[in-house]
């Protein structure tokens, strides 16, 4: 079935096939990271750049090369409203979410070299500080996410009875993801730095909470310029982002009266 996998829309098209394509850099630059014992010996002006360094291809190759493959003004292209949705969601996921991270599902960071660092004041118990290299980092990982969540759920919907599985489908994508993460991350590479205090648990049933994220995000994500003739504002994009926030927020929370802690 042709044009499943990918949007109608062209300007989407060439955007996700290039999230696709950096993935595995971005992967290998996490790998370097940890076989190195880098996030131990770095400073925090080293950390930051390759944080940071690690993020900004997502940006500046989609506006290099851009003019191959659209003719919309940078600021109407599929490729900045995409950063622009992952910037605002992935700063609420770092911002307030690593707070129920901590508290809820006993994740620990020990980046004593990371001293640049940005979290919320009044949510959660602020025994734990979120380094700003979590930021740049989040954004790389959710481009991956979300594009492959996208392409995957287009394929799947146009199955028959695909549209009324959505919901399924989603959890089902975003569990992976989470799942996937989490055993990635929590590993003996990076274990002075990243941890969770009871791993198995955090894989059996935390994952589904971190899932959360991808449950609110992925079907607002989805429909983001989806179509060629009903392109999204910055607006749309931004109100789209903080609407996927605020989902995750009311759901962060209810788990957390649910379970307490892991």
């Amino acid at each position: 079935m042709a044009g499943t996998w990918f949007s109608s829309n062209p300007d989407k098209v060439w955007v996700e096939k290039f999230f696709l394509a950096y993935s595995p850099v971005w992967m290998a630059s996490m790998a370097m990271m940890m076989v190195t014992g880098w996030d131990r010996s770095f400073d925090d002006s080293a950390l930051l750049l390759h944080a940071f360094g690690t993020a900004l291809p997502a940006f500046a190759i989609p506006a290099l090369i851009a003019r191959r493959y659209t003719d919309r003004p940078w600021h109407q292209a599929y490729w900045f409203k995409a950063n622009l949705y992952l910037i605002v969601f992935g700063f609420f996921g770092n911002y307030f979410g690593s707070e129920y991270f901590f508290d809820v599902l006993g994740m620990v960071y020990v980046y004593p070299n990371a001293t640049t660092n940005l979290d919320a004041a009044l949510v959660g118990s602020g025994q734990q500080k979120v380094p700003l290299i979590m930021y740049a980092y989040t954004h790389v990982y959710f481009m991956t996410y979300h594009a492959t969540a996208n392409i995957v759920l287009r394929r799947l919907r146009a199955l028959p009875g695909g549209a009324l599985l959505f919901p399924l489908l989603v959890f089902g994508i975003g569990y992976f993801w989470a799942f996937m993460e989490t055993r990635a991350m929590a590993n003996p590479l990076i274990a002075q730095s990243f941890y969770y205090r009871k791993m198995d648990v955090m894989l059996a049933y935390g994952s589904a909470i971190y899932a959360v994220y991808f449950i609110a995000s992925f079907p607002i994500w989805y429909f983001l310029d989806e179509r060629k003739d009903k392109p999204w504002s910055l607006t749309q994009t931004v109100a789209g982002a903080l609407s996927a926030s605020m989902l995750t927020f009311y759901m962060l929370d209810f788990a957390a009266r649910w379970v307490g802690s892991l």
